[in-house]
């Protein structure tokens, strides 16, 4: 499997953006998608989930109510639309296909994008 992010730029604080996630090859052998990020200095955490064949989403608390995860099955894309962005939503953000494990944990993810940067300024 194969992932690539794209759509990473500035925008200003209150601002929106939409980071995107291509996948190709062997996707069925995944459950879901994720959306991770890293700030400069942190450790990366969980943003967002999506499950494949129903749709259903999960998000980390810092996000919910801002950010939208959504996907297209038969583009076997993945989208993150940010709205409301903070300062403190600037960081890499990565996608991540996830075959095992708890969807919250980057460990359960064996397939990574290369990263998109987002900055939020104030």
């Amino acid at each position: 499997v194969q992932l690539q992010a794209s759509g990473g730029g500035l925008v200003q604080a209150g601002g929106s953006l939409r980071v995107s996630c291509a996948a190709s090859g062997r996707t069925s052998v995944t459950y879901s998608m994720g959306w991770f990020r890293q700030a400069p200095g942190k450790e990366r955490e969980f943003v967002a989930a999506i499950y494949w064949n129903d749709g259903m989403t999960f998000y980390a608390d810092s996000v919910k109510g801002r950010f939208t995860i959504s996907r297209d099955n038969a583009k076997k894309e993945v989208y993150l639309q940010m709205n409301s962005a903070k300062p403190e939503d600037t960081a890499v953000y990565y996608c991540a296909a996830r075959t095992r494990g708890m969807l919250r944990l980057a460990t359960a993810y064996d397939y990574w994008g290369q990263g998109t940067l987002v900055t939020v300024s104030s």
